[in-house]
């Protein structure tokens, strides 16, 4: 599909898409954003060479509108689409717990919605993107979205009924483990290290696991395994873990974060 693609919305992540799609080959050419401030317009074109527009000249002249607006804004910005929406344009929609059917029911009957819930690391090209399709969205949609967010990271395809689920996973995903790195860092300070070689030791371990568990392909047991030896200190460590309930506190963390999403996509604020 020849597309022209529009970002409503360019705060971090709809910039970040932005610069992606560039990088990824997409002709400034073809691609617009919105922005409510004209300064910040300025500094788009400015960085990128794309052509700020209103919202209603992205919905007339776009073949594909990316609405990366906060979901509080979201009905707002239908209101202001509806009139020029017709079935031939594709909407994905990146605002988090909105449901593909709160869009559907506020454009033109059959018009394709695409849901995705990215994550902040887009901002540096490792986003984990996961995207679900509304009543008419068809495969050729799904696959131009990922064409679209595959620019900054990896794509999964789900149910929108797992969407929920992917967010306490996924999209709030990053928090838990800044909160870990925070957590692991301290406790190096209370071990007797400066906090600056607390925290590089611990981002370069974060790393390094992160890459051997994408790139071996071993179940995560094993790779824990092979650090701890009998008797060791790795394996009094995960003691302490279990024995202070980390893996079930997980767990409820996770069902918190999943039923808070459900909340947000019934409306409850």
């Amino acid at each position: 599909m020849t597309q022209t693609v529009a970002v409503l919305g360019t705060g971090k992540i709809g910039e970040a898409l932005l610069s992606g799609m560039i990088r990824a080959g997409w002709r400034t050419a073809d691609l617009l954003v919105t922005t409510r401030r004209s300064d910040r317009a300025d500094e788009l074109r400015a960085r990128y060479g794309v052509e700020p527009v209103t919202n209603a000249e992205a919905a007339k002249r776009a073949d594909t509108l990316i609405l990366a607006v906060k979901p509080q804004d979201m009905g707002k910005l239908l209101d202001e689409l509806a009139p020029y929406i017709t079935t031939d344009r594709l909407i994905i929609s990146a605002a988090a717990g909105i449901p593909t059917s709160f869009i559907e029911e506020r454009l033109t009957p059959g018009a394709p919605v695409v849901r995705v819930m990215p994550n902040t690391p887009v901002l540096v090209d490792e986003g984990m993107s996961v995207i679900s399709a509304g009543n008419h969205a068809t495969a050729a949609h799904l696959a131009h979205t990922e064409a679209i967010f595959g620019g900054v990271g990896k794509t999964l395809r789900v149910p929108e009924s797992q969407q929920d689920a992917a967010t306490a996973l996924s999209g709030s995903g990053p928090a838990y483990f800044y909160f870990l790195v925070e957590a692991m860092t301290d406790a190096g300070i209370l071990l007797g290290l400066p906090r600056a070689q607390a925290h590089d030791l611990i981002v370069q371990a974060a790393i390094g696991a992160a890459v051997m568990l994408r790139d071996s392909g071993e179940h995560p047991v094993k790779l824990r395994e092979a650090v701890t030896s009998p008797a060791g200190t790795t394996i009094s460590a995960i003691r302490e873990l279990e024995n202070h309930g980390v893996r079930a506190a997980l767990i409820a963390a996770l069902e918190a974060a999943r039923d808070r999403s459900r909340e947000l996509a019934s409306g409850n604020s």
